[in-house]
């Protein structure tokens, strides 16, 4: 058992300060890369007379929480796009007419989102683009595509969408 522990010691000494910095290139925070680094190592002791090869189970192991982490960013900042979102909408006037609030809330997400943003919301170009995660001038596209889509559904009813 002493010399296992020895053993576990000396490759933390060696590896744990490699690993860590990959994880923090990675994931380009270092309490997040340490978190990381730090959970291979305790998988690795959970399983250390079974693992044949304990620096590439280390790094396999940090790459896979590196890609759960990343998913997890992921989720959040779609989490947080929705919020926004949601919050431009209850901050239209409630004067707007319904029929045309009606229509932007039928638009498909793709361009519901960048429409509620920049025309409810106020928000530049730039910012919509930022929040949703898509280039300026796709962002310009589909602002551009929505209108056409509600000029076509409002037909001659209403003034034109600029």
């Amino acid at each position: 058992m002493r010399s296992q522990e020895s053993a576990a010691s000396e490759l933390f000494e060696a590896v744990y300060p490699r690993l860590a910095g990959w994880c923090r290139r990675l994931v380009d925070d270092d309490g997040t890369a340490h978190e990381i680094a730090s959970e291979a190592f305790t998988r690795l002791w959970a399983r250390w007379t079974k693992v044949e090869e304990p620096t590439g189970f280390l790094y396999v192991t940090a790459a896979n929480l590196v890609r759960d982490h990343w998913r997890k960013m992921e989720r959040e900042r779609r989490a947080m796009r929705r919020v926004r979102t949601e919050e431009a909408v209850k901050r239209q006037p409630e004067s707007a007419d319904p029929s045309v609030r009606m229509l932007v809330q039928s638009l498909p997400e793709r361009l519901r989102d960048p429409a509620l943003l920049y025309y409810y919301a106020d928000l530049p170009v730039r910012e919509v683009a930022a929040l949703l995660g898509r280039n300026e001038g796709t962002v310009k596209a589909d602002l551009h595509a929505a209108r056409e889509l509600l000029r076509a559904k409002l037909g001659g009813r209403h003034d034109r969408i600029s």
